[in-house]
Order: structure tokens, then C-alpha cells, then sequence
């Protein structure tokens, strides 16, 4: 399946970081994060969903395994907020750039404080949203931390 540069894949590629493109069918319509680490042939705890929440002045995004739940007590604490709120997905365009499934954490409209959930620390890669619907990036999350000038963190429930 041929792939056209995203906005995320040129930033990496300015950057000079190394990253993989994954490519899947979702003619299905099934894009959750579990149904696209299944068609990448990747584990959950590698694959990562990008969300974006805001407190009532700062949005916040945070990157997390997409077998996982976002605490948003746990988000909201290493925000510095005392309490945040999903994005409603109808406004994720107007502030990201992005469309649900294609959420990128990279090359959103603006650089959003960031936060990636801490065992992405001790993993080689990561996968992330290529910035579209049936496009997935490879990269190692230290090369995505510096890149979005993200910071490591306990973001979700424990199960």
C-alpha cells in the first residue's frame, strides 16, 4: 500500500528521525487502537492512541497504549491542573489539525503541552498516529519525547 507524506512524517523527516511507516486496511471502519494493533501485527503495549483533553483555559494531549484508559485524576496532576476533560472529539479538527483515528501527536496545529504515559520509557518503539486514518508510525519514544517536547508520565489506570 503506497503512502503520501503526512505533516507528521515531513517534521520527522526535517528532524532527521528515524521512524517506520505501518500501513492498514480500514475499509472496515474498525480503527480503535486495539483493532489497528492487531492489523499492524504490533502489541497493545506498544501501540499508543493519542487524546487530547483541556482544564478551562490549556489543552493538554497525552499519549498512551491503546489497551489502556486514561486517568484523568493522574493527567490532570501531571498537567499541573486540578481537573481536565476529554476534548469532545467534534472540536479535535478546529484544534489539532486531526480527525478521530488520525490523531497524530505529531505536527498538531499548535505544540500542546504533551505527556506520554511512563512505560514508553523502558520500550525500543512506540507506534503512534501517522496523522491519518490508516497510517502508523514507528519511532523510538525518546525521538518523539525531544520532538514534541513531551514529558514522560503515570497517566493510566492501573488494571
Amino acid at each position: 500500500m503506497s503512502v503520501s507524506k503526512t505533516n507528521a512524517m515531513r517534521i520527522l523527516d526535517g528532524q532527521h528521525i528515524h521512524y517506520n511507516i505501518l500501513s492498514y486496511d480500514h475499509q472496515d471502519g474498525k480503527i480503535d487502537g486495539m483493532n489497528v494493533a492487531e492489523k499492524i501485527q504490533r502489541a497493545p503495549e506498544s501501540v499508543f492512541k493519542t487524546l487530547v483533553a483541556h482544564s478551562k483555559q490549556h489543552l493538554f494531549v497525552f499519549v498512551i497504549p491503546v489497551h489502556k484508559e486514561l486517568d484523568l485524576k493522574k493527567a490532570a496532576k501531571s498537567a499541573g491542573e486540578k481537573k481536565i476533560e476529554m476534548l469532545p472529539v467534534k472540536e479535535l479538527q478546529k484544534h489539532t489539525g486531526y480527525i478521530r483515528g488520525g490523531c497524530s501527536p505529531i505536527g498538531m496545529k499548535k505544540l500542546y503541552p504533551t505527556y506520554i504515559d511512563q512505560p514508553a520509557v523502558e520500550l525500543e518503539t512506540i507506534v503512534v498516529s501517522g496523522g491519518k486514518i490508516g497510517t502508523q508510525l514507528e519511532l523510538n519514544p525518546h525521538d518523539l519525547a525531544e520532538i514534541i517536547q513531551a514529558q514522560f508520565a503515570d497517566l493510566t489506570h492501573t488494571t
